[in-house]
C-alpha cells in the first residue's frame, strides 16, 4: 500500500477502518513482537536511529541531513544507513551518485548521498559492517525503527502534530505499523514536528515513560522563480498536501495539483501528461525534491526533459535547541564507550 487511505487520518469508527480492524489487530500484534525482539547484530559504530510511528511523511530524512550537519560540526564524521526502498539494490552498497539512480538505490538515498557516505542495505547489519570500513565515526540510520535486526544506541521517533496517530489503528485499519504502547518501548527521544493538537497521545505515552521531548519544523525554502506565475504542483510523497499547503503558505499561486503514490515510479505517460497540461493551461510546473531526483535520474527525453522544465521547492528541518539533542547523543556515545 503505497497511498495512505484518508480514513487512516479521520477519528476512528469509520466503517472501512472497523471492517479491517481484525487485519490491524493481527499486524499490529507481530510487528509489536518482532520489534520488541532482541536485536541480532551490534555494529562498531554508535547507530542513531530517526523513525515514525506510522506510515506517511513525517520529515525523517530532513531531519537526518540536518543531524548529520550538528554532527559534523561537533567534530563526526557520519554516514547514513537506510534499506534504499523504491530501488532495486538489495546492498550492501555505498551509494555514488555519479552511478546510481533512483531506480538503483531509491530517491531518500541519493537525496542523503548530497550530505554524506550513504550505504544502502535491505539487511541493515550487513550495512553497519561496510559502514564500518568507510571513514566514518557514527551511523545514522533513516527509518528501521521497527526493525530489531541492529541494536540502536539511541532512537529518536518523530510525530507530525497535525495527524499523531492518525485513526489510532495498526495497518491495515490506521497507519501505526505496531501499537503505539509497544513502540514507545523501544523510543530514546520524541521530536514533534510542526504545529496542532494530534500529537497529545504520542506526548502522553513519551510522558509516562520520562522521556526528552524535542521540537522541529519542516521550513519550505523559496525559490524565486516560482513568484508571478501561476503553478501546477505535482508530488508523490507520503502525504502530497503538505507540500501543496507549503507552496500557498509562501504565497505562491497553484492553480493545479496532482498526486502521485508514495515514492511512484514515474512513466513516460505520467510526464507527457505533465508536460502537455502544463503548456496547454499556461502553469509552471513545480515538485519536491524527492520527486525531482527520481525523474532526473530516469532514461529518456521525456524525463530529461521534464527535469529541464519543472522547478523544485526545497524543504530543510529546524531542530528547536539542538544542543539538548546533542546532549542526549553525547551522553549515549559516553554509555557506549564506558561498557565497551
Amino acid at each position: 500500500m503505497k497511498k495512505a487511505p484518508d480514513f487512516w487520518w479521520q477519528p476512528s469508527g469509520s466503517i472501512l477502518s472497523s471492517l479491517l480492524m481484525p487485519a490491524g489487530w493481527i499486524y499490529g500484534l507481530v510487528s509489536g513482537r518482532r520489534m520488541l525482539s532482541k536485536p541480532r547484530a551490534k555494529s562498531r559504530l554508535p547507530v542513531i536511529c530517526i523513525g515514525n510511528f506510522v506510515v506517511g511523511g513525517t520529515g525523517k530524512t530532513p531531519f537526518a541531513i540536518e543531524l548529520s550537519h550538528l554532527l559534523r560540526e561537533e567534530g563526526h564524521n557520519p554516514a547514513f544507513l537506510l534499506r534504499g526502498y523504491g530501488g532495486r539494490e538489495k546492498g550492501p552498497v555505498l551509494v555514488d551518485t555519479a552511478l546510481h539512480g533512483s531506480e538503483d538505490v531509491g530517491d531518500e538515498a541519493l537525496l542523503l548521498a548530497e550530505h554524506g557516505p550513504t550505504i544502502v542495505s535491505s539487511d541493515r547489519a550487513a550495512g553497519a559492517r561496510l559502514a564500518e570500513n568507510q571513514p566514518v565515526d557514527i551511523l545514522v540510520m533513516d527509518d528501521g525503527f521497527q526493525n530489531p535486526s541492529l541494536a540502536k544506541d539511541l532512537s529518536v521517533v518523530l510525530v507530525d502534530c497535525a495527524t499523531g496517530f492518525g485513526n489510532g489503528s495498526c495497518i491495515p485499519a490506521g497507519p501505526l505499523r505496531a501499537p503505539a504502547h509497544q513502540q514507545i518501548i523501544r523510543t530514546d527521544c520524541l521530536v514533534l514536528v510542526g504545529k496542532g493538537e494530534a500529537a497529545d497521545e504520542a506526548i502522553h505515552l513519551a510522558g509516562r515513560k520520562g522521556l526528552p521531548i524535542l521540537h522541529a519544523h519542516l521550513r519550505a525554502q523559496a525559490n524565486s522563480n516560482l513568484e508571478g506565475v501561476n503553478l501546477f504542483a505535482f508530488a508523490g510523497i507520503g502525504r502530497p498536501q503538505k507540500f501543496f499547503n507549503a507552496l500557498k503558505e509562501l504565497g505562491y499561486r497553484v492553480k493545479k495539483t496532482q498526486t502521485f503514490s508514495d515514492h511512484h515510479r514515474y512513466t513516460e505517460a505520467d510526464v507527457s501528461s505533465l508536460l502537455t497540461d502544463a503548456e496547454n493551461q499556461g502553469l509552471q510546473l513545480v515538485t519536491t525534491s524527492k520527486d525531482m531526483v527520481r525523474l532526473a535520474t530516469l532514461n529518456g527525453e521525456l524525463f530529461r526533459w521534464i527535469a529541464a522544465r519543472a522547478e523544485v521547492l526545497d524543504v530543510a528541518m529546524e531542530i528547536e535547541a539542538p544542543e539538548r539533542l546533542m546532549a542526549l547523543i553525547q551522553e549515549r556515545l559516553r554509555a557506549r564507550a564506558f561498557v565497551n
